[in-house]
């Protein structure tokens, strides 16, 4: 599919009305050409918008209200402020499945460094107190964008599809605290338990123009771990006078390595990253404390559990190999976490083909986990809800760019880098077709 747009804007307006005001069977050429044509008139503004005016996790307050008049302008029933700045938007369209369709919407405290004309040169005091730089660095502008988009383009088609859609703008997914705290504010109490949960992340590593999802896990868990050394303060001349907070904790950084490389199994993945090390004050002065601050990554619970016991284990003890005494133990805490984000087999096969029908078979990619990366929507497809979920990947790299990386130029940046850019238009526009195909064949009108 994916040709090239034709005609004049006026002209795939009309065509789109055309579809809507239709009985027959929506017509994919025709969905894909009316989506390019709200890129133009009113998506590609929005996607400018956001990215140029991101916000921190839990603080998305600008971007929620524009979510919630934007779904409202499209005709949803809105609803704001659930699980914090959460938002959700039902269309009700007769009898059907409800399928809930989520969005994330933070940004991360980077500053950008792209160059991009539209780049984010906004600051917010976070909610530590501290001023920190924003950028979309994840993508979460695309998704978004796209949302509304989708419902823009379902309530012009609702002689095409029969339910009820739940469109969740979540907060705080960079956080993997979001979606819980949305479910904890009474998400499938106050709104219904879904039959079927949607959503798609762009990906730079991906080429635009392309759609990739598992029939199984699509995501590692991730917890964030804070490990509190404690220490004896004493005089950089006599470490013998006190208990080096430093040392013990470079101890524990060293001997957690060990955790992966033998005692997982080794055909089971896990990560254990320290990302920060914290400690001390001056040169020649032993401090009382260190700090430690990791990201743990598993494919399965079994795994993430050992993982976490593991390192709890070794730090605790750490600190009584080097003499600390009992008052002063070395803490470990899990701060945040996620588990692990398993498409339902069953409904993955049929969108896969879904997606091969209706956008092409060239479209399709078949997944390969490549890194750990995690996601917070596994909380709305947790066991405990037996809710079948559906998350897919959405290229967002020109293929152009992989071709010149590979010839030694630049390489593609990844997510989370304050370089990291996709293309809006392709990602956007291909995202938002994807839904609408997905909602398409799960809710069709009778």
């Amino acid at each position: 599919m994916r040709k090239a747009i034709f005609g004049t804007t006026a002209a795939v307006v009309s065509l789109a009305v055309a579809l809507a005001a239709s009985p027959a069977a929506a017509d994919p050429a025709a969905i894909e050409q009316a989506v390019e044509a709200d890129y133009d008139d009113h998506l590609e503004q929005l996607f400018l918008h956001f990215h140029a005016h991101p916000e921190l996790s839990f603080l998305e307050t600008e971007t929620a209200k524009r979510m919630a008049t934007e779904l409202r302008a499209a005709g949803l029933e809105v609803t704001e402020g659930v699980g914090g700045t959460g938002v959700v938007g039902m269309a009700r369209n007769g009898e059907g499945p409800l399928i809930l369709l989520r969005a994330d919407m933070d940004g991360l405290p980077l500053p950008e460094k792209t160059g991009l004309d539209y780049a984010s040169t906004v600051t917010q005091t976070g909610q530590d107190g501290q001023e920190y730089p924003v950028m979309h660095a994840c993508g979460h502008d695309v998704h978004i964008t796209s949302m509304v988009g989708t419902a823009r383009r379902l309530m012009t088609m609702k002689d095409q599809w029969a339910g009820t859609l739940m469109f969740v703008v979540q907060p705080a997914e960079e956080r993997v605290g979001g979606a819980e705290m949305m479910l904890k504010d009474g998400l499938y109490d106050r709104f219904g338990k879904p039959d079927y949960a949607l959503a798609f992340h762009v990906s730079s590593g991906l080429a635009t123009g392309k759609i990739s999802a598992s029939e199984g896990i699509q995501y590692s868990s991730a917890d964030s771990v804070d490990i509190m050394v404690p220490g004896v303060g004493a005089h950089g001349a006599s470490p013998h006078m006190g208990r080096d907070p430093v040392y013990i904790a470079s101890q524990i950084v060293t001997a957690l390595q060990s955790i992966v490389s033998r005692e997982i199994e080794p055909l089971k993945p896990g990560v254990i990253t320290v990302g920060a090390f914290h400690s001390g004050t001056k040169h020649n002065i032993i401090s009382d404390r260190a700090d430690l601050q990791l990201t743990v990554r598993a494919n399965d619970e079994e795994t993430r559990a050992q993982l976490l016991a593991a390192i709890e284990r070794i730090a605790i003890n750490m600190g009584k190999v080097h003499g600390l005494p009992d008052e002063l133990p070395v803490t470990v805490t899990v701060s945040e976490g996620t588990p692990v984000t398993n498409n339902d087999p069953e409904l993955a096969r049929r969108l896969n083909a879904v997606m091969k029908r209706d956008l092409g078979e060239d479209v399709f990619e078949p997944w390969e986990q490549k890194g750990m990366g995690a996601e917070d929507f596994a909380y709305f497809v947790a066991e405990e809800y037996g809710v079948p979920g559906y998350y897919f990947a959405v290229g967002g790299t020109p293929q152009a760019a992989f071709d010149a990386e590979d010839a030694g130029g630049p390489p593609v940046p990844s997510h989370h880098s304050p370089l990291f850019k996709i293309a809006p238009r392709e990602s956007v526009t291909l995202g938002t077709e994807a839904m609408v195909a997905a909602v398409l064949d799960l809710a069709p009108a009778s």
